[in-house]
């Protein structure tokens, strides 16, 4: 019954930003840890973002801090992904996935998780 939904992706300019999102159907947010993930063709899977729902942590790669912002809206069952100044190097399929509580909110956690959405493609171009 779990699905997550990403959307939000397009095209955009370097310099740009975009907005993406990921709806969560059959279950909320609360206690919950929030991850977003992007790969590019050719590359790994790299972890982004993530926010522990419970208490408010966030955590950001180096390659995006100061640039993009993860926040969550426990009423919409939804997750963002703010993405401001976005360069070339930020094109990719850009996914979420989630996990329950009970552990450390991490993205070694998260990719072991059965609940991703199908991605949202985000092309930066110059």
């Amino acid at each position: 019954q779990v699905q997550l939904v990403e959307s939000g992706g397009g095209s955009v300019q370097a310099g740009g930003s975009l907005r993406l999102s990921c709806r969560a159907s059959g279950f909320t947010y609360n206690g919950y840890c929030w991850g977003w993930f992007r790969q590019a063709p050719g590359k790994e899977r790299e972890g982004v973002a993530r926010i522990d729902t419970d208490n408010g942590a966030t955590y950001y790669d180096d390659s995006v801090k100061g640039r993009f912002t993860i926040s969550h809206d426990n009423a919409a069952n939804t997750v963002y992904l703010q993405m401001n100044s976005l360069k070339l190097e930020d094109t990719a399929m850009y996914y979420c996935a989630t996990v329950g509580g009970g552990g450390v909110c991490q993205f070694r956690a998260l990719r072991k998780s059965a609940y991703w959405g199908q991605g949202t493609q985000v092309t930066v171009s110059s």
